[in-house]
This record gives C-alpha cells, structure tokens and sequence, in this order.
C-alpha cells in the first residue's frame, strides 16, 4: 500500500478497495461490517435515538486524543444525553490527497479503540479523498443509533424550577489542550483533553434516579452556552456559584494567560444534569464512582426567576449574567 493517500484511493477502483478491505475493515471488522453491503441491516424494537455530527479539528492528534477518538465519543456522548443506550455507529472519512497512511491508521485503531470502550460497533462507512488543500488533512463524520429505555424522558426541554444543576468534573480541559498543541504552547503542569465516552456514566446516574430531567455535554460554547441553551428551552432561570464551578489550575491559569473565561471552553468528556434537587446527592455518589464522573458537584440550581437567563454568583459575592458565547475564541476545536 502506498505511504501516503491519493487522489487514486477515491475513485472506486483497486486502490480504493485496497484501502478499505486492507486497512479499514482488518481494525473495526464485525459481522454486520464485513458483508460490506450499501447499508447494514440490524434488528430494532422500542424507541431510538439517532444522530449525525461532523469534526474538522485542528490539529487531528493533541494532547488526550485525536479527531478519531473525538468523533466516536462526541456521537456517543450525543446519544446518551437523551438517556439513549448507543448501539451502532456509521464512520465517513473525507481524507485529503497526501496524508499519510500511517496517520490514517493511527485515527482509525483510535475511533476502534474508543468504540470498544464505550461499548458499540461500527457497522458501515464511507470514504472519499479530495485534492490537495481541499481538506484540511482529514474530516471525519459519525453517525449513531441507540436505543431509549422505556420511561426515560431527557431533553434540555425538560428543565424545572427546583433541579439542581450538576457538572461531571472540571471544566476547559480539551478547548485549551487542543489550542495549546496548535498554537506551540506549553504549561508547567500539562493539559489533557478530557475526551471520553459518557454513556456509562449516564446508565449509572438513571441508576441512581429515574427523575433526570435534562442532560447536555458541554462541547462548543462551553458551559456558559449550554446552560444558555437549555434556560431558552425550559423557559426558566438558572443560578451558579462560580465557587462551586470545577476548573483545574492548570486549566485556569491558562485561560487567565490568553485572556478567556473558563465557561465558554469547550468539553468533549464532561456533562451538565439537571434533575429534582432531593435527588442529586445519591446522584452525584453514583457519579463520583465512575471514571469520568470521579470529580461531580452540584453548581447550582434551576429557578422561576428571569427565564431564559443565566446569573453566576461571582467570588466576590456579586451577581454576574452569564450570556451565550459571541464569536468563537477557540476555532476548530471539534
């Protein structure tokens, strides 16, 4: 096989078959895969959940992870914030002329790696090459399907007056870990992207309460985004006390560093929950057993007061609204 891909791997011919059957296929190989039909077929019953996302990061391998193992956990971790089960993944890889072969194979055994770990196959995919400056190296898109359980009932929608508001764990790890390794820079105490798949997190807080009302990852936009999102949604407020909010020096330093606030940093391994404030102690227990729940808190809750907005009580004691992100601070960070 060639050491770097062509334009030849995307016109449906021998080359494209070889990099498919020799290299793909051999590192997510499955039964409902190997047919290699136009489409898998599964068996389904019961309530689904579906959906599609695409990642552009730059650059494709940082600190923690890689634009692989983003992909398969930002579909994952989509799917579980409905309180979905996920089951089956499509993978679609639009590869630039020129990118190595070993770099393929790298994110390839990465998004294998991170399905295996998050408990779900890969059953179809597709893969197209583009000219030289086309692309920016490698864009990857997955799609999900999992299953809802019976009774679950999770939307950003959903939120009520009275919820707690709980985080997983620290905040800003991935956006300043990827734009450190773009940008050359380098912190005394290294920084991590927190990319994880959360969905066994989530079966274990449906545990602990079947009272869950709203769920959300945390991704562009950060904190301060997604609980301006789900406020719009619900049509309630939400409070938080920024002494309560978890950020890692490391992390805040950081921001203080380049001039960015904490909450609009982007996340690929934390969540946000909202569910009744009499449930989020046992909640918040079973959390801290998980691996990627080892660091949750309660920040806040949900009020009546002011809809549709978010105010932060400061460290000095003020009061402080917390807005939606304007403009993007952190490009091309998923």
């Amino acid at each position: 096989m060639q050491e770097r891909v062509l334009l030849a791997h995307g016109s449906g011919g021998k080359l494209s078959h070889d990099l498919v059957e020799r290299l793909l296929v051999p590192i997510f190989n499955n039964p409902l895969l190997e047919k290699l039909d136009d489409s898998a077929s599964f068996p389904a019953s019961g309530r689904l959940a579906f959906t599609t996302d695409s990642y552009i990061v730059t650059p494709i391998f940082f600190p923690g992870g890689d634009i692989g193992r983003l992909a398969v956990c930002g579909t994952v971790n989509d799917l579980s914030m409905v309180g979905a089960r996920p089951l089956y993944l499509s993978v679609s890889l639009i590869v630039e002329e020129g990118l190595p072969i070993a770099e393929l194979e790298r994110v390839a055994r990465s998004m294998q790696e991170a399905a295996e770990e998050a408990g779900v196959t890969v059953i179809t995919g597709d893969t197209k090459v583009v000219n030289h400056g086309s692309a920016d190296r490698l864009f990857v898109n997955t799609a999900g399907i999992g299953k809802v359980p019976e009774g679950v009932d999770i939307s950003g929608s959903n939120a009520r007056p009275g919820d707690a508001v709980i985080v997983s764990g620290p905040l800003g790890d991935h956006g300043i870990a990827v734009m450190s390794q773009r940008e050359g820079l380098s912190f005394a105490a290294g920084v991590e992207s927190d990319v994880a798949p959360l969905n066994h997190l989530v079966q274990a807080m449906l545990r602990a309460s079947g009272r869950i009302h709203a769920l959300r990852d945390p991704t562009r936009g950060g904190l301060a985004s997604t609980l301006n999102e789900i406020a719009r949604q619900s049509q309630v407020g939400i409070r938080i006390d920024e002494e309560l909010v978890p950020v890692r020096d490391a992390v805040r330093a950081a921001c203080e560093m380049l001039g960015l606030d904490p909450l609009y940093v982007a996340n690929e391994g934390k969540l946000v929950a909202m569910l009744p404030e009499e449930d989020a102690e046992p909640v918040v227990r079973a959390m801290r057993k998980e691996r990627h729940g080892s660091a949750a808190a309660i920040i806040g809750r949900v009020c009546a007061e002011e809809p549709g907005r978010v105010v932060m009580r400061t460290r000095l004691g003020t009061s402080r609204i917390v807005d939606m992100l304007t403009g993007e601070p952190l490009p091309r960070i998923c």
